[in-house]
């Protein structure tokens, strides 16, 4: 029989749970409030039953097994199939990352589960809330009847909303037969490190699509020496070869907490703001007025930035002269 319990898949590497687990827990939180479950907390892995120990939930689920060491997906998928089928829980939410996308998609076709993708938050009433068309769009929706999946998007929550202070109880649950196991982690490749360590900046500038081209980077340099920072960038600069992986903001590049973030042409999607979205202030400039970007900044503005930014820079060093 179908129980009412939330649960979370916890997503973690290398002995480290991701922010967004904690972000997950917090809004699985809140939907057990309208559901009237438990918030389990489902955590896979070898001798890592310690990262439960901060995790605001009711209790946690711990698969423990060798061959969950290191995440693949086929193990992620054998185990959950099985959980799933047996627990039969309200809702499970995934992070939406590549390892959220890769178990998720599979256990919705597998089981025949319906699978709410780039949700934010919940209403007070238990409806998910999405974003669709890059975040232009906030899509509020019912959560199907029976378990539901859902992939989560930082913006709704904060890490802290997630954690605790007291230790949930720990189940440990039996894995299923994790043999012959068609995907295995052979090792991490890692890019070299860069001039710069972005993730110890106070202060950042960062460029987006809408810098237009690399010579134009040198205004946001100007800009960031000025302010007493560094220049970082979002996936589109970096794809085009402008600035160097070390500089890359987000899920794929380095998870940042400047003191000031001041994005220039970046429209924001998910997996940018999951890199930034925890930062002391956000300030956004884009022309876009419906730039997801402006939903976590503190301040903003559509002026154009090739307009703003020189006239920002020459008044700062105006100020340092005085």
């Amino acid at each position: 029989m179908m129980n009412q319990d939330i649960y979370v898949v916890i997503e973690h590497l290398r002995g480290q749970a991701a922010d967004i687990s904690y972000l997950m827990l917090a809004g699985a939180r809140a939907l057990a409030q309208e559901t009237g479950g438990e918030v389990a907390a489902v955590l896979l892995g070898h001798d890592v039953q310690s990262l439960a120990n901060n995790m605001a939930a009711g209790k946690v689920l711990y698969v423990e097994h060798p061959a969950l060491a290191e995440f693949t997906s086929d193990a992620y998928q054998k185990v959950l199939t099985v959980l799933i089928r047996e627990k039969e829980p309200r809702a499970v939410l995934f992070a939406s990352s590549s390892i959220g996308a890769d178990v998720a998609s599979v256990l919705s076709a597998r089981l025949n589960l319906p699978l709410i993708s780039s949700c934010q938050s919940f209403s007070a009433d238990g409806r998910p809330i999405s974003q669709i068309c890059g975040g232009k769009i906030m899509a509020e929706s019912d959560l199907p009847d029976g378990t539901a999946l859902l992939t989560m998007i930082p913006g709704g929550y904060k890490p802290e909303q997630g954690q605790s202070g007291i230790a949930p109880d720990i189940i440990k649950v039996e894995a299923p037969a994790l043999d012959n196991l068609r995907v295995t982690l052979k090792q991490y490749i890692e890019p070299e490190a860069g001039d710069v360590d972005i993730s110890k900046e106070p202060v950042l500038v960062s460029v987006g699509r809408g810098i237009q081209n690399q010579d134009n980077i040198e205004m946001a340099e100007e800009l960031a020496e000025a302010l007493g920072g560094k220049v970082s960038a979002s996936r589109p600069v970096v794809d085009q070869g402008w600035m160097p992986t070390s500089r890359l903001v987000g899920k794929s590049g380095k998870k940042v907490t400047p003191k000031i973030y001041l994005a220039l042409g970046i429209s924001g999607a998910p997996e940018h703001v999951e890199g930034m979205g925890e930062s002391e202030v956000i300030i956004a400039i884009n022309t876009d007025t419906n730039a997801p970007i402006f939903n976590v900044a503190k301040y903003g503005t559509t002026t154009d930035l090739f307009d703003l930014v020189p006239v920002l820079t020459e008044k700062l060093q105006e100020e340092k002269k005085v």
